[in-house]
């Protein structure tokens, strides 16, 4: 089924003379428009975070909306904090009329949301989250579910875990994909989708791989953050390949996908991430222009779009390319500021390696990010043909 939505054939994307969508405080706006013909097998895969307004977004450009987040709470019911939880759903899934194919799902967690160890540890917890996610598929007609349980049998920033998560973890998902196919043969037999944002390295080794992937439709690969204020060094937070100065344990997307696919995984079931801000650090030693180096402080994560306004071969700051890692990086030198990140280069050399190894298609965070586009419509330009 993942290569069923997979396929552009069931994105109707529409004719290059349709306005891009506006959302504006729940309400959107386009011209008028019919579908395309069918582009490119792969799926672009887009959070969207709760807000008012709402971020732009171009419904044409997507296969795939995860609205995020959802939480739960300790007994396994599904809960939406945000006020403007209902008129969101209401209004993304409105987007269909632009997009019929288009996927609108829920995302369940997110870091540092808890209660997924102590949902997961019993038969009634788990059945008891399944009903919640069947009730509210139902109630906004959305496609699915995503998963973000960041991580099990690993400590979180105020997180339960335990070693039981392993096996749990799959008996969770199991369970939700016995619950959805039941609602959706209540709807003439629809598939509703059950998709999880999943880690590299540790992180698979806390989970079932190859057992949760026969419940999944795909796995929404987070390779980025491979950096950040939690590591000792600087260095490509969303690197495709390793550095030429980086050590051999270190991360990226490449080593990730491997390690996936190793565990049988379909390629097909793989979406790779990408990210629409950087990582900022500063105090950083100078050696390599800042990159893989020890550092005083880690700053902030800025937007692609302040990146472009504000960093990129502005005020002190020089564009680097390493042409190994496939990844650009900026460096201050007179503050002694390194700054990793995404640009359209980058983009178009994740796209070619998903081509190369047949994968899914892309996944990226989030759409606020990127107020333009810019990077969207390079995944969308790079991934499927027009």
């Amino acid at each position: 089924m993942e290569k069923t939505l997979g396929k552009a054939g069931n994105r109707r994307l529409l004719k290059a003379a349709l306005c891009a969508v506006l959302i504006f405080g729940g309400a959107w706006h386009a011209g008028s428009a019919e579908a395309s013909p069918p582009a490119a097998d792969y799926r672009i895969v887009g959070y969207v975070t709760d807000a008012s307004p709402l971020p732009h977004v171009s419904a044409d450009k997507l296969d795939v909306i995860n609205y995020a987040f959802a939480k739960l709470d300790p007994t396994g019911a599904v809960l939406f904090p945000s006020p403007v939880a209902s008129q969101t759903l209401v209004t993304l899934t409105g987007l269909r009329k632009l997009n019929a194919g288009l996927k609108i799902i829920v995302s369940i967690g997110g870091w540092g949301a808890d209660h997924f160890s102590d949902v997961a540890l019993t038969k009634g917890t788990r059945q008891r989250m399944a009903d919640s996610v069947a009730a509210f598929v139902e109630k906004y007609d959305v496609d699915g579910v995503d998963l973000d349980w960041e991580y099990p049998t690993l400590p979180g920033p105020g997180i339960s875990h335990r070693p039981e998560d392993k096996r749990n973890f799959s008996l969770l998902l199991e369970t939700l994909r016995t619950r959805l196919d039941k609602v959706g043969a209540t709807h003439g037999g629809r598939h509703y989708l059950l998709t999880i944002a999943a880690a590299d390295s540790e992180f698979v080794a806390g989970i079932e791989l190859e057992r949760v992937s026969h419940s999944l439709d795909w796995f929404n690969l987070m390779t980025y953050d491979f950096h950040n204020g939690l590591t000792p060094t600087t260095g490509h937070h969303a690197g495709l390949h390793l550095s030429d100065v980086a050590p051999a344990d270190d991360r990226a997307g490449d080593k990730a996908v491997a390690q996936f696919l190793a565990a049988g995984v379909s390629a097909k079931k793989l979406n790779l991430g990408v990210a629409f801000y950087g990582r900022e650090f500063t105090g950083v030693d100078s050696a390599h222009d800042g990159l893989q180096q020890k550092y005083a402080k880690f700053v902030d994560a800025p937007a692609w779009h302040d990146l472009v306004s504000n960093f990129i071969d502005k005020n002190g700051f020089v564009r680097h390319w390493d042409a190994k890692a496939q990844a650009p990086y900026l460096w201050n030198g007179q503050t002694r500021t390194f700054i990793s990140y995404e640009d359209p280069e980058s983009l178009r050399a994740k796209a070619a390696f998903i081509k190369a190894k047949g994968l899914g298609g892309a996944m990226y965070w989030e759409q606020s990010l990127d107020r333009n586009e810019e990077l969207l419509d390079v995944l969308d330009q790079s991934l499927r043909s027009r």
